[in-house]
């Protein structure tokens, strides 16, 4: 199961650099988070969390496997990509293929580096490529309308639906919002996914600053976090200039010592990795033995023959019960043995929701 995020951001805004220093720390703390190149647009990273440490320290693990989330570079966009403008249609072909969107916004001066409008304003950045990217949503709707028109006039039952859905957005958009703010039951929810409007992904806002901004940000970050909140998105403010510094020390705890300096307690790619994690609505559950500690990916919701199929298709299919420990118990009790002394083990069922952080023992039989 793969879920993946698009860096986007105007040409200049440091976005290339966030993706080199994802990629370049990943290959450096490959033991621990493994990447790997796909394309060279594609990485794939490990999600930080410190309880697979844990988990792995008590079951004395020879081997320690994180969740990953995949990450993609796509090229900057310009004013008018979604008429086609610097190859904006291939661009956006792109960041329709995304779950989420990693919005990169420059927020440091620098007469060094030229600035595509000509100076540095994040919120007008920011308007560009959200209008862009719902011109381009406004324009699929259209042709979708159109056709689903005819359908429902032969007597297209699914079509009706779509219809109205569409109808809902529509206005949203011709508003100037993004399509995320349509309010959707739960019968709408697979259609709207399935329809893979840009502006209907949820968005992280990154604000790249100068490397003595990078804990207390600035008036622009300010202004981002302001924008980010009313637009139901997220925002995390990092230093480019500071990640790139940070992948050339040699070992964690010079890397370390290197943020304490600047008044950080972790790097700004840690944080934008667990963002992004949150972002797609993800939740981690573990699998622990002697061999290797694991951490897996699900949507939040997943039932636990969903979390059985994730690992192998055969334990969904053949799924008994899911003998089940939560991480605090785990730790607690000090591992499976001491949980299952205390009666802390449970047997969950097919209707159980997994929890985040659930340890999981699967049993199945096919």
């Amino acid at each position: 199961m793969g879920f993946n995020c698009g860096i986007v951001g105007l040409p200049n805004v440091g976005k290339s650099t966030l993706f080199n220093a994802l990629t370049a720390t990943a290959a450096a703390e490959a033991a621990n988070y493994p990447f790997c190149t796909i394309e060279p647009n594609v990485g794939r990273v490990g999600v930080p969390d410190v309880r697979l440490n844990k988990l792995a320290e008590i079951a004395q693990s020879a081997k320690l496997i994180p969740t990953q989330l995949e990450f993609v570079d796509i090229a900057g966009l310009v004013r008018g990509a979604s008429r086609g403008e610097g190859l904006g249609n291939q661009f956006l072909g792109h960041i329709r293929e995304v779950d989420a969107i990693i919005h990169v916004l420059r927020c440091f001066e620098d007469t060094d580096i030229t600035h595509v409008e000509g100076s540095v304003d994040p919120l007008r950045d920011a308007e560009i490529i959200n209008t862009e990217l719902m011109l381009a949503d406004l324009d699929n709707l259209e042709r979708r309308l159109s056709t689903l028109q005819k359908k429902v006039k032969v007597g297209d039952k699914d079509s009706q639906k779509q219809l109205s859905l569409l109808e809902k957005i529509k206005p949203i958009l011709e508003a100037g919002n993004p399509a995320r703010y349509v309010t959707l039951d739960e019968t709408e929810k697979d259609t709207f996914k399935q329809l893979q409007l840009l502006t209907g992904k949820p968005v992280l806002y990154v604000t790249n600053v100068r490397e003595d901004e990078a804990a207390s940000g600035n008036n622009f970050t300010a202004q981002v976090a302001e924008m980010a909140k009313n637009e139901k998105a997220h925002s995390v403010v990092i230093s480019a200039a500071i990640e790139a510094e940070i992948i050339t020390l040699e070992n964690l705890e010079e890397r370390q010592v290197f943020l304490e300096g600047l008044g950080l307690k972790e790097t700004g790619l840690a944080r934008v990795i667990r963002q992004g994690y949150s972002l797609l609505n993800l939740l981690t559950f573990f699998t622990v033995g002697p061999k290797e500690a694991r951490a897996w990916t699900v949507r939040q919701g997943a039932k636990a023959p969903e979390g059985a199929g994730v690992i192998h298709s055969d334990f969904e299919r053949g799924f008994i019960c899911a003998e089940t420990i939560s991480y605090e118990d785990y730790i607690t009790f000090q591992g499976e043995q001491g949980a299952k002394s205390a009666g802390k083990m449970r047997q969950e069922g097919r209707d159980y929701f997994i929890q985040d952080g659930d340890v999981f023992h699967f049993r199945f039989n096919v």
